[in-house]
């Protein structure tokens, strides 16, 4: 990203660099270049059309960049990041919208087409609130359209009502201790029920939990 009060446009030398290789330089190893790049701006700020980037490996179409040069927004042109569009501030970044719009109707709209979205927080904590908050994975063949919730410590859930429904598999595992309690009544149904101890691996029982045992023990 350019800095602040800082226009040079380096160039890549020889050898032939990296950038090269992987086809995001010409081929003659020359830097980005254009001759009619323009610029209006003061020391509180400026807007460039054509700006080339200080390695000299991106145009942006436009930049506009406020007296620190870490607080921008850019239109790149080609190069590693052709096409891009980068929103950058050292402090915070707010978006608003839908005050004149009724409850039901979509306010913001964040579409991608193709490739993945990553919402990350480094240092901070990420959050989603609202009346209601919906997570859905829409899949086709079988392979996808899953949800995957890892933590390195601990998931919790804490609601009023807790519903889970599968059509085909239901499972907890642990690898310690499972506990369950309830403190009115307990309901627990099957057409048919298996309960086996680790007492199942040296004599079997009639329905067969010596393979419910070994199925379910790690070795």
């Amino acid at each position: 990203m350019a800095s602040p009060q800082n226009r040079r446009n380096t160039r890549v030398g020889s050898p032939r660099s990296s950038a090269y290789a992987s086809g995001t330089l010409p081929a003659n190893n020359t830097s980005r270049k254009n001759y009619t790049a323009l610029r209006y701006g003061n020391d509180h700020g400026s807007i460039n059309f054509g700006h080339i980037h200080k390695q000299a490996e991106c145009i942006s179409d436009i930049l506009l960049q406020a007296s620190d040069g870490r607080h921008s927004i850019c239109l790149d042109k080609d190069g590693q990041r052709k096409a891009s569009t980068q929103i950058v501030a050292p402090g915070r970044i707010s978006i608003e919208s839908g005050e004149d719009l009724k409850e039901t109707e979509s306010a913001m709209l964040i579409h991608c087409v193709n490739g993945d979205m990553l919402i990350l927080a480094t240092k901070g904590k990420l959050r989603l609130q609202g009346k209601d908050v919906e997570i859905v994975a829409v899949g086709d063949n079988g392979s996808k359209g899953n949800v995957l919730i890892r933590s390195t410590e601990s998931i919790l859930l804490d609601s009023k009502k807790v519903l889970t429904n599968a059509s085909s598999l239901c499972k907890i595992v642990s690898s310690g201790k499972v506990e369950m309690a309830a403190n009115s009544c307990m309901k627990i149904y099957a057409s048919i029920a298996k309960i086996s101890t680790d007492a199942s691996a040296n004599r079997d029982s009639k329905v067969g939990t010596k393979r419910f045992q070994q199925q379910n023990t790690k070795i």
